[in-house]
Order: C-alpha cells, then sequence, then structure tokens
C-alpha cells in the first residue's frame, strides 16, 4: 500500500504485524486491548484513555489532499483507514482492535463469513438485515457487484488498488460499468447476485488471498448515485458518517449518518459528532498545530518534522502523548529500466553503491524516528524476510564510491551522467532526496529533483509510465506498506511485469522478468504459508539483483496525538492510529 498507499500512500493496505515482530514490549494483556497510563508508546501496548464518551469534533490536519475520496480510487493507508473508519463499509473488514486481533477479518456488510467450496473456487456471502445508504435506500447485493465492477473503469477511475481485476477478469475483458452493455450495468460474469442478499464470487482457479481483497474494495455504491470521476466529491455513505462538505485544498468535513445503524456495525465506535480535516497545511504548521492542541492528529501519520521531533523527544510531557511504531512499511526509491541509462543495469549499481544510507535514514528522522537501514524488499513484518540479504552491502550505510565508479566503467559512462528524481512535495520526501542528490554528486552522477503534489503523485506523476518517460524520471521515491499480510501482498504489484499500467500504475521500474512473473504465479497459487513465504523470499533475491530497487529504511513514524483524545492504540493492520475508535474527551 502506498504512501499512498500513506503510497503511497502508498496504503497501505500496509499491515504493521511489526508490532508484534519488532520488538515491542506489550504484555498478553495488552494485546487484547487492555487499558494503558499515558506515556511514550502507550499506543502500541494498549489503548490509552479508553471511554466511551460521545460528541465533540474530531480534527484532523494534512499536508496535502487525500488521493482521493472514491472508494474505488483511494490506496494510501491512511486514505483506507479513513473511508473504512468514517463512511465506506465492506463485506469483511479489520477488527477494530489492538496487537494481533486488528489482523483478523470481520464480517461488516456480511453477515457471516463466507460459505467456500470445497474446490476453494466460490465464496458466498449473505448481507445482513438493516443496511442502509445515507439517504435511507437500501444496501443490495446489486450494490455491493456495482462497486467492485467500478474498479475495472480504469480509463475513469485509476489509482486504487486492482487485485480484484486480476481475480475476477477470467479473461472476459470487462470495461467497468460505464461501458458495460448489460441493461442494469451489472455483466461482470464472476460475480453473481441470485437474490438482494448474496452475492457470490466465482474464481478461475483457488487464490488463498482472497478474501484480503475485500477490505480494500468499494463496499457498495448506489448506481443511481455514480458520477463516475466525480464520486469523490460525495461519496454516498454507508458508514457512521457522512460528507457535509467537500473543498479540495481547504477543507473536509462530516457529520453523523443518521441512516447508519449502529446495530449492524460491531467494528466502529462513532465517538464523534463531527469530523473535520484541514488540507494543504505546511508541515512545520501542522506540528505546531498538533503541538498547542489545536489539531487532534495528523491524517497522513508520517511522522513529524524534525524541528517537531527533538521538541517532543526531550520534553516529557510531550513525549507521553507520542507513539513511534513500526509501520511496516519500506521508504525506498525505484530505478526506471525504461529511462535511460538506467535501461543498463550496471548504472543502476552506480547508484546502489554511490547511495549514503546513513544520510538516507538521518532525512527520515534518524534510527529512532526514522527508521532502521533496509537492505532488500520485503520488510521484517513480512514472512520470507531475509535480515542477512543484503546483495549491495549496505547495511554498514555508508557509501562505497569506488564499487560505483566501477559500475559507472561498466556501463560505459566513468565521468557519470544526468539523470532526474521525482519526489512528493510533502514532509520528509524531499530531504531524502537532497540526500541521495548529493551522494551521487560525489560519483559524477548529476541529479535534479523534480517535485510533484503528493495527491497526484503515485496515480499519473510516476504511476504513469508515459509521464516518466516524458519527464526523464530515472530515479523515483517511494515508500510502500503491505496490502495485506504476505509477500502477495506487499510485493507483487511492485515487480510483476503483467501489473504495468498506464496510469496509477505502482511497477515504477516498469521491471518486466519473465522468470520473476514465473515465480509470483508459484508462490500467489501456493497454499502452504511457509513454502509461499520460502517462495517470496527467493523472489525478493531475483528483484534486489536486478538493481531496480533501492531500499534505505525498514519505517518508523513519530506521530503526537492531542492528551484529550480518546480509545488510542496503533492499528496493526495500518501502523496507524485506528481513526475509527478514536473520541475527545472534552466533549467539543
Amino acid at each position: 500500500m502506498n504512501l499512498r498507499k500513506g503510497v503511497v500512500i502508498g496504503t497501505t493496505l500496509t499491515l504493521a504485524m511489526g508490532l508484534m515482530a519488532c520488538g515491542t514490549s506489550e504484555s498478553k494483556d495488552e494485546e487484547k486491548g487492555s487499558t494503558v497510563s499515558a506515556e511514550f508508546n502507550a499506543g502500541t501496548k494498549g489503548i490509552v484513555n479508553a471511554s466511551d464518551k460521545k460528541g465533540g469534533t474530531l480534527r484532523f490536519g494534512y499536508s496535502s489532499d487525500p488521493d482521493s475520496l472514491d472508494p474505488t480510487r483511494i490506496y494510501y493507508a491512511s486514505g483506507q483507514n479513513f473511508m473504512r473508519s468514517f463512511y465506506n463499509r465492506t463485506l469483511l473488514t479489520p477488527d477494530s482492535k489492538p496487537g494481533e486481533d486488528g489482523l483478523k477479518l470481520q464480517p461488516d456488510l456480511a453477515e457471516a463469513m463466507p460459505e467456500i467450496s470445497a474446490d476453494k473456487l466460490t465464496y458466498t456471502f449473505k448481507l445482513k438485515n438493516g443496511l442502509k445508504f445515507e439517504d435511507g435506500a437500501p444496501v443490495t447485493s446489486k450494490d455491493v457487484k456495482y462497486a467492485i465492477e467500478r474498479t475495472f473503469a480504469q480509463d475513469v477511475l485509476s489509482g486504487g488498488p486492482t487485485y480484484l481485476i486480476d481475480q475476477l477478469d477470467q479473461g472476459q475483458n470487462y470495461p467497468g460499468p460505464y461501458k458495460d452493455t448489460d441493461p442494469e450495468k451489472l455483466g461482470l460474469k464472476s460475480v453473481q447476485t441470485p437474490d438482494d442478499k448474496t452475492i457470490v464470487f466465482k474464481l478461475a482457479k483457488p487464490f488463498p488471498d482472497f478474501l484480503y481483497l475485500l477490505p480494500m474494495a468499494p463496499g457498495a455504491v448506489p448506481r443511481a448515485k455514480d458520477t463516475g470521476a466525480k464520486y469523490t466529491e460525495h461519496p454516498v455513505s454507508t458508514g457512521p458518517y457522512m460528507f457535509e462538505t467537500v473543498d479540495p485544498g481547504k477543507k473536509i468535513t462530516m457529520v453523523r449518518n443518521p441512516n447508519w445503524d449502529p446495530a449492524t456495525d460491531p467494528i466502529r465506535k462513532a465517538l464523534p459528532d463531527r469530523v473535520e480535516m484541514t488540507l494543504q497545511m505546511q508541515p512545520d504548521e501542522l506540528d505546531k498545530q498538533l503541538l498547542d492542541g489545536t489539531l487532534d492528529l495528523d491524517f497522513g501519520q508520517t511522522g513529524v518534522q524534525q524541528s517537531g521531533q527533538a521538541k517532543i523527544l526531550l520534553d516529557k510531557n510531550l513525549k507521553k502523548n507520542a507513539d513511534e511504531p513500526v509501520t511496516g512499511f519500506i521508504r525506498y526509491f525505484t530505478i526506471s529500466t525504461k529511462v535511460p541509462p538506467f535501461d543498463n543495469i550496471h548504472c543502476r549499481k552506480a547508484v546502489q553503491y554511490a547511495a549514503d544510507k546513513v544520510a538516507l535514514q538521518t532525512a527520515r528522522g534518524g534510527a529512532d524516528a526514522g527508521g532502521d537501514i533496509a537492505t532488500n524488499m520485503l520488510p521484517p513484518n513480512i514472512a520470507g524476510h531475509d535480515p542477512k540479504l543484503d546483495p549491495f552491502g549496505t547495511k554498514q550505510g555508508k557509501p562505497q564510491v569506488d564499487k560505483a565508479k566501477e559500475e559507472l566503467v561498466a556501463c560505459g559512462k566513468p565521468n557519470g551522467f544526468e539523470t532526474k528524481i521525482a519526489v512528493r512535495n510533502r514532509g520528509k520526501e524531499p530531504k531524502t532526496a537532497e540526500a541521495l542528490q548529493q551522494a551521487l554528486a560525489q560519483v559524477g552522477i548529476k541529479a535534479t529533483i523534480d517535485q510533484s503534489d503528493a495527491s497526484l503523485y503515485f496515480r499519473s506523476t510516476i504511476g504513469s509510465p508515459d509521464n516518466v518517460h516524458k519527464k526523464g524520471y530515472g530515479i523515483m521515491t517511494a515508500g510502500w506498506g503491505a496490502d495485506f499480510p504476505t509477500g502477495t501482498g506487499f510485493l507483487q504489484v511492485l515487480v510483476d511485469g503483467r501489473l504495468i499500467q498506464a496510469s496509477g500504475n505502482n511497477n515504477y521500474a516498469e521491471l518486466n522478468d519473465p522468470e520473476i512473473n514465473g515465480m509470483i504465479d508459484q508462490a500467489t497459487a501456493e497454499t502452504d504459508p511457509k513454502k509461499a513465504a520460502d517462495l517470496w523470499g527467493q523472489i525478493n533475491a531475483k528483484v534486489m539483483d536486478t538493481a531496480t530497487q533501492l531500499p534505505f529504511v525498514y519505517d518508523k513514524a513519530l506521530n503526537y496525538r492531542n492528551p484529550r483524545l480518546t480509545n488510542v492504540y496503533v492499528y496493526s493492520y495500518f501502523g496507524e492510529w485506528d481513526f475509527g475508535s478514536l473520541g475527545v474527551s472534552d466533549g467539543k
């Protein structure tokens, strides 16, 4: 999941099992959700300020705009967290609990987990009674199917996760509902709605991770209210809140949905009366308003700026209201295989050896607030990760100038060359691009930095291969966390050559290696988790050998929470605070 997936983005469904895997000290009681005292990192150990008090306004700040509000197009982790918490219910959703329980899927629109056929090809769901849209219209299985079909309209609704297309198209070449010749615009053959309460998925072959795809899907969209690319201006809610105003670049406000029935929804607490988000804030001003209590939390959840880090870590009263979880993200650069001279592997290897990972780590906030140095493209929270996999010897963190120059000679550029680095204009990312720029200059690679608006970056800046080629982006800044907690959910979309798209592309390097593609097919079909993990470890090694990916930290994020917030805990599924559980203690 991009960070936007927070990517980016992604993201992001980023599944930060790292809370359990990377050495936090919570007890078994804490994993089950016991209350803990406000202290540094308390939100990674249990629930801080547990309360059922309703009322008041929950106030977000954000340094950009959300990548979208249309559930079909959202991919940033924070966007997934936001829509799941407030307005987009799905057939299944992760449970709203801290620790390992927050990784378990629970029925949401569905009344129970699905009936699965013996051959693992048919999944049958029944919807709950009493489900309604914000206007009072009942939610039917046809609304769920229509929402899934919108994912196929990539010419209109690009940018979101496309896993369901891979599993459900099955050679039909379904164009999405806007070009559907079916009178009811329900022509996708692999999804059936025998009645208004039943929806059936027919797979062409078993896919063990299928249920993980459903929380990322738009849950239900009424065809009559679908405005295509403009749906982001007012998505129709099935959750506890609905949009009051959407003013791009300025503010988003949400109020209670009178047609949400809490009896159908044990997942969401729905404590505030109102939710507000101030957009396009300068990062330092956002941090200032967090620390002075004007705002409650940062929507992006990617950590405060360096000046804010110093204030928080040196002040015990501020520090007790901060959490620093291992997010499950990798921060990395991806190197194009299509933009010269990076079509030559030795030019890519020159960048690998020239990079100063200590400087990159420092730009992210150092070992404490930025993360541990990364040496390969599977993070520690994903099965198959090998901490010893370090093909370019970068764990020590410093540039290897002599090796970089040897690779420049091998690629026919002994005196270096010019290239461009693409980066989002938000948070710490420009500083990381500058750190790489300075390291490359030491070996004669002159890199210019091109900053782009964060809301468009992954969809149409580096997510469009044509734009990458046109602008000459040899190196692109990215962040990624798992869409679901397997190698398939983390790595496939980044490196599978058959998933390269014209828009909303996530294989930024345009890596298309037949051997890697074939190994991915083996891994995604493997039903034994251990064997699948072993295969993903092998794929990871093959990917690193291409020198297309330059991971530099396994991410941590130092985030500050307003002390008035209640029910605060780091949600393992996203590596962020669970937005849908939050309340405010003062009722304001």
